[in-house]
């Protein structure tokens, strides 16, 4: 089974990700580690990504899902912030990949990303991801307000 932890930058994807996957036995892995160093630099100069910029990047991570799901499947920490990335991270494979959607208020978010060091997506960036962003109709859907247990609990118990 391959799950896909989803959500704008500053949700926890990473972390809800990686605790997940420790949960569940399964590899880890963080879309932003597969971005080409273009793609890297572009967004560490406060400048947004658009479809052309992402297309093999998206590709790139489509192609790994059918090596994770061979493998005994894998959770991805990856934005997939339209319907049409989530597609194209979905048309390599025949098996039902799950998306669990970070949903957060913008002042949470923005809280976050401020307060966040290393990392090379600046929080100038969230209005852009926010207005890329097509909310999931297909995904579960958990709230960033409640606790980073509280949140896995629930991810672990509507998956089950």
């Amino acid at each position: 089974m391959i799950y896909i932890v989803m959500g704008v930058s500053g949700c926890g994807k990473s972390t809800v990700g990686s605790l997940l996957a420790d949960k569940l036995g399964l590899s880890f892995f963080d879309a932003d580690d597969f971005h080409p160093v273009e793609n890297v630099n572009k967004m560490a100069s406060g400048q947004p990504l658009d479809d052309n910029d992402r297309a093999p990047w998206l590709s790139l991570l489509a192609d790994k899902i059918v090596q994770w799901e061979q493998n005994g499947g894998a959770v991805l920490a990856c934005s997939a912030l339209k319907q049409t990335y989530r597609d194209l991270l979905c048309s390599t494979t025949n098996q039902v990949v799950s998306f669990i959607y970070l949903h957060g208020e913008k002042s949470v978010l923005h809280s976050r990303l401020t307060s966040r060091e290393s990392h090379f997506m600046p929080d100038s960036l969230l209005d852009s991801q926010l207005q890329t962003l097509e909310a999931p109709t297909e995904a579960l859907t958990v709230s960033i307000d409640n606790t980073l247990e509280q949140i896995i609990s629930q991810i672990l118990k509507d998956i089950n």
